[in-house]
């Protein structure tokens, strides 16, 4: 074993420059092995100058730095990659380029760093001769077999932050307000920060919600003297018997952009109410900015282990953190169900037994 490489894909999240210099630091300094970047994604394979070398010197002081300093793409499957052709837009399979271009680098592993859909291509990569080790990242904490990604520490404190924030405007003009938070179809952003931040109503994707109980829980609240409110709400919420909000649709390539749910919450409590509301949506927000001291721990700790994994030719399978452990689960087992909140286990009973609406 003498030549790895590690790439950054999907959506960016606090964390991932911690991962890079841990492989780097690990290959070089404990195994004495030679490390590539990959550039923006699978994409790096299939770009001029989308490889390069990545020595101790790279990686210096940028433990704290969110963002990658690899560059990452949402839209870089090799197996169904978009492309202009005679001034035509088409999408085609360029992974057998990948493939070779691997080959060609002699690499002995590639390290993927990425969320469900990123660790997805890398099975499929694996499944057609590709030595891979996935490492879980997220901040939407949706990836199955492992008890957090790296990512969502920071975006929980971003979030947590904003609604504390709230709080005091929301009180002083007597306002119920919204915040969107991300997370897609999971909702664990969104209750954790909600539970962190003492919102009174959280609605989360895996619990349909009514819009009259979010009414009757401001009404309550209003009754008792307390004449402000804070609703938080995930991205992929929706009511019951009713669809999720959809900003953009998708396609092969593109995922689907959730969004726009806050504001139908707002309008509903506003008119039916007879309240003041503001929305604010997070958005990228939540994935900016330095990681959290824990994200910088886990995503260290994922890189080593990760390079480990390679010396001991566990390949095909992620890094996953169980309890304080690092243990290899295939790619296989952890893509086979996503990652969702537990309707029935402490978390949502913790927010029930404080009085939180969960708007059902």
């Amino acid at each position: 074993m003498n030549r790895i490489a590690i790439l950054t894909g999907g959506g960016d999240a606090p964390g991932l420059n911690a991962v890079i210099r841990a492989v780097v630091k690990t290959a070089i300094g404990e195994y004495g092995w030679d490390v590539l970047g990959v550039r923006n994604g699978f994409d790096g394979f299939v770009s001029q100058g989308g490889v390069f070398p990545l020595s101790i010197n790279e990686v210096r002081g940028i433990l704290q730095r969110g963002g990658t300093i690899l560059g990452t793409a949402n839209r870089g499957n090799p197996f169904a990659r978009k492309v202009m052709k005679d001034g035509v837009e088409i999408v085609e399979d360029t992974s057998q380029q990948v493939y070779d271009r691997i080959r060609s680098l002699g690499l002995d592993a590639l390290i993927v760093v990425g969320g469900d859909g990123t660790l997805g291509i890398a099975r499929d990569l694996h499944d057609i001769g590709v030595p891979v080790v996935g490492v879980p990242k997220t901040i939407d904490n949706d990836v199955s077999c492992t008890d957090f990604t790296f990512g969502f520490d920071t975006a929980v404190v971003t979030a947590t932050e904003a609604i504390d924030k709230l709080h005091t405007t929301a009180e002083s003009h007597h306002r119920v307000m919204v915040v969107e938070l991300m997370g897609r179809d999971a909702g664990f952003i969104t209750l954790y920060a909600g539970i962190a931040g003492g919102a009174d109503v959280i609605l989360i994707p895996e619990i349909p919600f009514r819009f009259e109980a979010v009414c009757a829980k401001v009404q309550h609240r209003i009754m008792r003297g307390s004449f402000f409110s804070i609703i938080a709400v995930a991205e992929g919420a929706h009511p019951l018997g009713g669809e999720q909000v959809v900003a953009r649709q998708g396609d092969a390539v593109y995922i689907q952009r959730l969004g726009g749910i806050s504001q139908q919450v707002a309008d509903f409590v506003s008119l039916n109410c007879q309240v003041e509301t503001r929305v604010t949506v997070l958005g990228h927000l939540q994935r900016g900015g330095s990681p959290t001291p824990f994200d910088r721990w886990l995503a260290t700790r994922l890189g080593t282990a990760a390079v480990r994994a390679v010396a001991n030719a566990e390949l095909g399978k992620m890094v996953a953190m169980r309890g304080d452990n690092m243990v290899m689960v295939p790619l296989t087992e952890v893509l086979a169900q996503p990652k969702r909140v537990d309707i029935d286990g402490d978390a949502v009973r913790t927010a029930r037994d404080l009085g939180i609406s969960l708007g059902n």
